[in-house]
């Protein structure tokens, strides 16, 4: 499958789709149900449905039971940790492996051709991937799993509001459907904040220092953006749920990250199949930096003016925003 079908690329080596990036004309005044209706499809397939069958897999058979999640132990505490490191490698060692070991399909939809630095000393161990790997196991890995644990402690316990599907099937899917959106709205107003500068160079330029990410770059974050990042679980602290909601989004949360950093557009299945990755908009973000802290449908950039389509017209947008900013820091 020929990327140039699809993209251009410039004489600096990066690609870019053809297509700009566009919000769905879903949250706009008046309601347009046509366009919504049309967008439903898109929203839940293919990955809606993936991590909320994947949640389903591992409540009911890789979760310990209710009754013995009551009492805080060593053993299924260690469970959920080696469950959530198994996922890992899989989802996302299986993307890394694919794209970056065995370059199944070279550069073809990388937005970058280059691949990331063999060595720089900046990075933790003087690699990207060593770097990556060593800020998700040690430090993402772990408070991941200190969040659901705490959060199936306090369901277990009966502290925190349950929901039963057979008595409340209709609001158990209402927020269902809305589990990644509520992360998405989550996601940036926090991902704003770890852009404050003092929060920036102490916590967030860690992440940023994949300016050419891969697949382990989603988690590679320092410990007080994992903790911020995974806070989201306050949300089901919060409202009614079932434990499926919250499952839901630990496995979104989790996993999807290695999606929205592997660099590439799209990933060929066959010579004229591809899945489609839509997270062009991140890959600006780590790019631009100071574009696209949302990726998705709610227009959070559009509306609060840090939004980039891909565009040129864009590209001079953020110039003219970079030379107010330095001016009136100068001032």
């Amino acid at each position: 499958m020929d990327d140039q079908n699809f993209g251009t690329e410039d004489r600096r080596g990066y690609w870019k789709p053809n297509e700009l990036i566009r919000y769905p004309n879903v949250f706009v005044w008046p309601p347009q149900l046509l366009a919504i209706l049309r967008w439903i499809p898109r929203y839940l397939f293919p990955w809606g449905v993936l991590y909320g069958l994947l949640a389903f897999a591992v409540w009911t058979w890789a979760t310990p039971s209710v009754e013995a999640m009551k009492t805080l132990s060593v053993g299924w505490i260690a469970f959920i940790f080696l469950r959530n490191a198994g996922l890992t490698v899989l989802v996302v060692g299986g993307q890394h492996y694919w794209l970056y070991v065995r370059r199944g399909q070279g550069t073809a939809f990388k937005y970058n051709r280059k691949w990331p630095d063999a060595k720089k000393p900046s990075f933790t161990g003087g690699t990207q991937l060593r770097d990556n790997l060593f800020w998700t196991f040690c430090s993402g890995l772990p408070i991941w799993t200190a969040w659901e644990v705490l959060t199936l402690w306090l369901y277990s316990n009966g502290h925190l509001a349950g929901l039963n599907i057979s008595e409340h099937p209709n609001w158990f899917a209402v927020i269902w459907f809305f589990v990644p959106l509520m992360h998405e709205f989550h996601f940036y107003w926090i991902h704003r904040f770890i852009h404050w500068p003092p929060i920036y160079k102490r916590v967030h330029k860690i992440h940023h220092r994949n300016i050419n990410p891969g697949p382990w770059s989603g988690l590679s974050m320092h410990p007080v953006e994992h903790v911020i990042y995974f806070s989201g679980f306050l949300i089901y602290w919060i409202i009614p749920a079932h434990p499926l909601h919250f499952m839901h989004y630990s496995m979104m949360v989790g996993l999807a990250p290695a999606q929205g950093h592997t660099g590439f557009d799209r990933v060929v299945t066959g010579d004229n199949k591809s899945v489609h990755l839509p997270y062009y908009a991140h890959y600006l973000h780590h790019r631009l930096f100071e574009v696209n802290y949302a990726d998705g449908t709610i227009p959070l950039d559009k509306w609060f003016g840090s939004f980039h389509d891909g565009s040129p017209e864009a590209d001079e947008a953020l110039k003219k925003r970079r030379i107010a900013m330095n001016e009136k820091q100068t001032k």
